[in-house]
């Protein structure tokens, strides 16, 4: 989908993970703001969803198989973006899992797993674009993060970690990158309306029938309290017109929080000691 000469130069986005959810919402969302939208994900026999509401609304999306894991999948789709536009304006690291179990029922391996996508595919695919972005003196990245990446919860410190690796990164990165141009912004959703529970990997030892862990109780409470949110929890299409925004913006905010469960809950760290909110947390989300 090379854009043609004498068409208006169309800014171009990169969004990960938009088979489903927030990259899906996204992907379109900037496709129908006249983005040239490249909209990428690991299993393409996903995309007939997007692909037929691109063609129905004719718009300038396209959809590559792009695995975050797999650094020649990452060459070749930066290198197709780029000889077809000589340009990369927007990249939304979006591709990621929930990794569920105890820390204690983890293994370093599943733990390792969980890195991979969601903290060192973010470097693998940054890496590539950025000579692309420096030369061109522009562009903006945007790590979608979580509120677990400012809070930590029971059951889930293998994702909480890699969201609050993800921005001691992005924030680092932020001030190297800002001389140049290029603009960080962190999203951090809330509780989202998405497949992430469905799509959630559970610790092998729980699913061990022979297996009992010593923290079943917790993981299950976690369980049903994130169950409870969800039914009222924000919808894709609100995470998707904040990354609209910030890319649209000239001086974004760093970080962008995104639900009211998640702004209510940071406003609540902010005013309290730190203490007094491990309090409430034990008693609102174990009990």
């Amino acid at each position: 989908m090379k854009q043609e000469e004498g068409e208006e130069q169309r800014k171009v986005a990169i969004v990960t993970g938009s088979s489903s959810g927030i990259g899906y919402a996204t992907s379109l969302l900037l496709a129908r703001n006249r983005f040239h939208t490249y909209a990428t994900m690991r299993n393409i026999e996903k995309s007939a969803d997007i692909q037929q509401i691109a063609n129905k609304e004719i718009l300038p999306l396209q959809v590559i198989q792009l695995d975050v894991n797999d650094d020649a999948s990452i060459r070749n789709s930066i290198e197709k973006v780029r000889s077809e536009n000589e340009r990369i304006d927007v990249l939304v690291n979006n591709a990621g899992y929930g990794l569920v179990g105890a820390f204690e029922d983890l293994s370093v391996e599943e733990i390792k797993s969980q890195f991979e996508t969601n903290f060192f595919g973010v470097i693998r695919l940054t890496q590539q674009v950025l000579p692309i972005m420096r030369k061109q003196k522009s562009g903006k990245i945007v790590n979608v993060s979580s509120g677990a990446g400012r809070i930590g919860f029971p059951g889930m410190s293998a994702y909480v970690s890699s969201k609050f690796a993800l921005e001691g990164l992005s924030e680092s990165m932020s001030y190297e990158l800002e001389p140049f141009g290029i603009k960080i912004v962190i999203i951090e959703p809330g509780v989202i309306r998405t497949n992430f529970k469905k799509n959630a990997v559970m610790s092998k030892k729980s699913l061990d029938d022979s297996f009992i862990s010593p923290y079943s109780s917790i993981i299950q409470k976690m369980d049903a309290s994130i169950t409870s949110i969800i039914e009222h929890a924000t919808p894709p299409e609100e995470v998707a017109k904040a990354i609209l925004h910030v890319v649209t913006s000239n001086n974004p905010e760093v970080r962008f929080p995104v639900g009211n469960d998640i702004i209510m809950m940071l406003e609540t760290k902010k005013s309290m000691s730190d203490e007094d909110f491990r309090k409430m947390m034990m008693q609102s989300i174990i009990g």
